[in-house]
């Protein structure tokens, strides 16, 4: 008696099922409140909601639009937290930096750490209300009945990568040299997901091209500058909270601490405007699509 072999899956449902995977892997540590699995868990989160409609064999099916939405809801839990975490590192190597730490400056610390304690509970909360379950069940559905044939994806991949890129032009466009850090912050979205989509398609023609290292720069940049800006923001409030209690030195101390981080944050857009971003751009989708380039 012989015992049929199964054919091996192929490349786009192999990658739905590792995507899927590398989510559920850091699922127990995060839901009892690991910071580090929890930030790995959305990073995870966020790849998935991309390569999800690419990948799926029904892309505006019902379950993949319901995982579309718990997935999203998993990529927004924790993301004050994490904020906070980096402005508090920020905040500290400010402090290193700084000509002595003030009893102001301390005090602005505490608050700051206070502030990202209870962001954490929050949190916490938060990841319990994930619907999980259901998540599960509909990506066990999705990947049950496999990916679409490797011509439909490519050709939606194609089709992602032009939208994208059209989208991040339009955007800096409008944004032009202003320091517009809503607006940038947005840009930096754009290109995180233009980086996943060019590592879905890195990974179907088994390749490693210099798109995704391109899209992180650009990422990266922008992050630097929204974590400065982010930080200088919550500097403002505080500022409003001394002002409102009359404690004046503190709020001399925290406008002051504002305007080093506004400064940053603005010298960081400088450096990014610098580095080109549209050139950088239609580099990477001549990249993604080299046949364009000769259309």
């Amino acid at each position: 008696m012989t015992t049929a072999l199964r054919p091996s899956p192929d490349p786009a449902s192999k990658l739905l099922t590792e995507r899927t995977r590398r989510l559920f892997r850091h699922l127990p540590k995060a839901l009892a409140g690991d910071e580090e699995e929890i930030h790995a868990m959305r990073v995870a989160a966020r790849r998935l909601r991309v390569a999800l409609p690419l990948l799926a064999h029904k892309p505006r099916g019902k379950r993949v639009r319901r995982a579309l939405d718990v997935l999203r809801d998993v990529t927004r839990a924790g993301g004050g937290s994490r904020d906070l975490d980096v402005s508090l590192a920020l905040f500290d190597e400010r402090l290193r930096e700084a000509e002595g730490a003030t009893s102001e400056r301390k005090a602005l610390r505490r608050s700051l750490a206070a502030a990202r304690s209870r962001s954490r509970g929050l949190m916490a909360e938060a990841m319990l209300d994930l619907e999980i379950a259901s998540l599960r069940r509909d990506l066990s559905a999705i990947q049950t009945k496999g990916s679409a044939p490797v011509f439909s994806v490519f050709l939606r991949l194609r089709k992602q990568a032009e939208k994208a890129h059209l989208a991040l032009v339009t955007e800096l466009d409008a944004i032009g040299e202003r320091f517009d850090a809503p607006g940038l912050h947005q840009v930096r979205i754009g290109c995180r997901q233009l980086r996943y989509t060019a590592e879905v398609l890195d990974t179907l023609r088994d390749q490693e091209s210099a798109a995704p290292s391109a899209l992180r720069e650009l990422q990266e940049s922008l992050g630097r500058l929204h974590d400065a800006h982010v930080l200088a923001c919550w500097l403002a409030y505080e500022a409003e909270k001394a002002q409102a209690r009359g404690r004046k030195t503190l709020v001399e101390t925290a406008q002051r601490e504002r305007e080093f981080f506004v400064s940053r944050a603005e010298e960081r857009h400088r450096a990014f405007l610098a580095t080109n971003p549209k050139a950088q751009l239609a580099r990477v989708l001549k990249i993604m699509i080299p046949s364009r380039s000769a259309a």
